[in-house]
């Protein structure tokens, strides 16, 4: 018994030290954002900093109006595109997962060949905008991202090949019910691990992503909040770099820019924190489920 104690005691205390490697950045990053700029270029990061400031907290609230906007528009987006990416995956990837389907290897080969190539920046660039005339609106911001999970098709038809029982979906059929019916009234309600995993993915994509934004969003009025604070970042960066004298070079030499840098991140990165432990017990579930069978 108390060598069973030794042992868990010590697999404890590996996981205590691997959270707070994993914690530390963060922790850094949050204090770095409280504290004073002159303390940084003095002293360097650190937790415990000699002289704080609410100084890059000032700066974002004095541009308040477009971080609501931007904040509105991620919100937007990223709810929307996985609640569409999510439906298109589960949607794909159960027919894949029926042993019974027509062509089911050649389309599950198509799947697998999204994840090995593409048609590469300037093809899909030029469709997106000169085909579909997406440039300039919320879509291009959605779209993308829904058709490239191939990853995520081939997760969940995983899960439905293995976890969804075979003898279910027949006694579904002798019942009568339709392949929608059973996949609504069944599959999905036994699939929430799997899900909630892939929504959770999705909703990291969604809410990180600016590389859409960089392409297709050129209207400030529509920029997402990464996508805002990139550009805040960037303008920052390019009035310091470049003595243009004038009010301009004043206020951007009165910047906090170690600190700004830091409270962006933390912006950026909150909401998604806030949001993870609700989503956690279905994530590690999802990823487990189906690892070992009894």
């Amino acid at each position: 018994m108390n060598k069973n104690y030794m042992n868990q005691g010590f697999v404890h205390a590996i996981f205590i030290v691997l959270v707070s490697l994993c914690l530390f950045p963060f922790l850094l990053l949050v204090m770095a954002s409280f504290t004073a700029e002159q303390s940084i270029v003095r002293d360097g990061y650190s937790l415990f900093p000699k002289m704080l400031s609410l100084d890059a907290y000032t700066y974002l609230w004095n541009e308040s109006t477009a971080l609501l906007r931007a904040y509105g528009i991620t919100i937007m987006i990223t709810v929307i595109g996985t609640f569409v990416g999510l439906l298109i995956s589960a949607l794909l990837a159960y027919p894949l997962s029926r042993r019974d389907m027509p062509m089911r290897g050649v389309l599950s080969f198509l799947v697998f060949f999204t994840l090995l190539f593409n048609g590469g920046l300037v093809p899909t660039y030029l469709v997106y905008t000169e085909v579909f005339h997406l440039k300039n609106t919320l879509m291009s911001l959605i779209i993308p991202g829904l058709l490239t999970n191939g990853f995520f098709i081939l997760l969940i038809r995983s899960f439905f090949s293995t976890s969804i029982p075979v003898p279910i979906i027949e006694s579904a059929y002798i019942d009568g019910a339709t392949e929608f019916k059973i996949f609504y009234r069944i599959v999905l309600p036994l699939s929430l691990p799997i899900l909630a995993t892939i929504g959770l993915m999705l909703t990291i994509s969604y809410w990180n992503d600016w590389f859409n934004g960089l392409i297709y969003i050129t209207k400030p009025e529509l920029f997402s909040i990464q996508n805002l604070l990139n550009r805040m970042l960037t303008n920052i960066q390019f009035l310091q770099q470049n003595n243009l004298g004038g009010n301009s070079s004043q206020a951007a030499a009165s910047v906090p820019m170690n600190s700004v840098r830091m409270a962006m991140a933390v912006v950026g990165i909150l909401p998604i924190i806030m949001v993870y432990p609700f989503f956690q017990k279905y994530f590690v579930k999802g990823l487990t489920i189906g690892a070992v069978k009894g």
